[in-house]
């Protein structure tokens, strides 16, 4: 059975959003690089297109939009993060390799607590995600 979330929250899911212009190199990033799962997507609402990639459910996941005159969205700091923990050292590497394999070598992390067992990437748009070997947080 699910965990569920706090009373004061009934939400049923959870959505990181943000637009790019570069919609289709996203969607491979996150897609075949990192391997996150497409779990919907559409074409021309009200002149947007947009996927939303998730892990196997759809309760949590990432949706990247494109509207069809544009959607600047310059990446802010080095330090804002998408966080990934991944146990397996192997499998982590793995994913490190596709993203290379794909044009996007390893970046120096702002934090330097990132280095630590982590591998710091820069997505298509400049944004930053950390493949980091460990268990997670508690």
């Amino acid at each position: 059975m699910k965990e569920k979330w706090s009373e004061k929250l009934p939400v049923v899911q959870f959505r990181i959003a943000r637009p790019t212009d570069r919609l289709d190199k996203v969607v491979e990033f996150y897609s075949y690089g990192v391997g996150l799962k497409v779990v919907g997507r559409f074409e021309k609402h009200d002149g947007y297109d947009g996927v939303m990639l998730g892990l196997p459910e759809v309760g949590y996941h990432l949706e990247f939009t494109q509207h069809e005159n544009g959607s600047p969205c310059p990446a802010p700091t080095e330090d804002n993060l998408l966080v990934f923990y991944i146990p397996d050292k192997d499998a982590r590497d793995a994913i490190v390799k596709r993203l290379y394999n794909l044009g996007y070598p390893e970046v120096e992390p702002e934090n330097p607590y990132w280095k630590k067992a982590g591998v710091t990437i820069a997505d298509p748009d400049g944004w930053r995600i950390v493949l980091k070997n460990t268990n997670g947080i508690g």
